[in-house]
């Protein structure tokens, strides 16, 4: 596999990406897969899936703004989930003018793609979610689940006012060592982490992945009495329970979750329910994996999303 790196300005922020595959020539109608990452990643996460699919297909994976070598917007606002479901929908219309795409996500790419399909679903053949709770089902659970409010408690760490100087101590000890722990040791193995490293020192990076959790519209207080995160922003996303509003975000396309069931941010209780807001939805559990599932179970991610696009 070739991968062909490229930027794209838009509104002003100038988006890097890679992209492989066949020439539009070539490329069968519709086969643009697009691959949105969440934190605290970068487009290759996706090397194992862009390897594969780019062999019949046209495969494009951004550095979301605010990671890696895209831009990153100082303003906050910039980073409401409202304004980012636009801006990518820009990055789709610019990538694929002319065809829909078939979007696969995971964590906060799947954040933003879930409403993204409901509201853009002219731009989205099908949709593909990897370990990103819907938006829906996920409020409801902080509001009536203390298990997920305690799995999002460190959320908490990432609005505070220090959460620079964290992220970043001891040689991003804090990233490495308990944001990206997996159900396989050896699926981050050293020079995997050294690279993840080596994208969270440049200028402004820790900041605009920050920025996602800061812009967040709403998070459950934590359940802790005496928390360690009670340095919160003054302007942060917290509230309590009965000041929670569960979003209507329904979907129309065909959707396919891919979930780990060990996941350390969601618990399994998102995919209750999840009818209700995508009707046409397949649901695939892998027992043994975690929230890192396309690292975890690649052959097994690549297989399914293939029976599914092909369907």
């Amino acid at each position: 596999m070739e991968l062909e790196h490229k930027y794209t300005l838009i509104d002003d922020v100038n988006i890097h990406y890679v992209t492989a595959g066949p020439t539009k020539n070539t490329a069968l109608a519709g086969s643009t897969l697009v691959f949105l990452h969440g934190f605290p990643e970068y487009w290759q996460t996706w090397q194992n899936q862009l390897s594969y699919f780019s062999q019949d297909h046209h495969v494009i994976a951004p550095d979301l703004p605010g990671y890696n070598l895209s831009d990153k917007p100082q303003d906050v606002s910039f980073y409401q989930i409202s304004n980012l479901i636009k801006f990518i929908a820009k990055f789709i219309k610019t990538v694929s003018p002319s065809e829909k795409v078939y979007l696969v996500a995971h964590d906060w790419g799947g954040a933003i793609a879930w409403p993204l399909a409901a509201f853009y679903p002219q731009l989205v053949e099908k949709l593909v979610i990897l370990n990103a709770a819907h938006p829906s089902t996920f409020t409801r659970e902080m509001i009536n689940n203390p298990r997920q409010r305690d799995k999002s408690a460190y959320i908490h760490d990432l609005i505070s006012k220090d959460a620079e100087a964290l992220l970043s101590k001891d040689n991003y000890q804090y990233l490495s060592e308990k944001m990206m722990v997996s159900a396989s040791p050896t699926v981050f193995s050293k020079e995997i982490k050294t690279k993840y490293k080596q994208v969270w020192q440049q200028s402004g990076a820790i900041n605009g992945m920050l920025q996602y959790y800061r812009a967040m519209p709403q998070l459950a207080d934590t359940n802790k009495d005496d928390s360690e995160h009670q340095n919160l922003a003054a302007d942060g996303p917290v509230k309590s329970t009965t000041e929670m509003k569960i979003p209507n975000i329904r979907i129309n396309i065909p959707t396919l979750i891919l979930w780990g069931e060990q996941d350390q941010a969601f618990v399994n209780e998102n995919l209750n329910g999840l009818e209700d807001y995508v009707p046409n939805c397949t649901i695939e559990r892998f027992v043994t994996a975690s929230h890192w599932l396309m690292h975890e179970k690649p052959f097994e991610i690549n297989s399914a999303i293939t029976r599914f696009i092909n369907t």
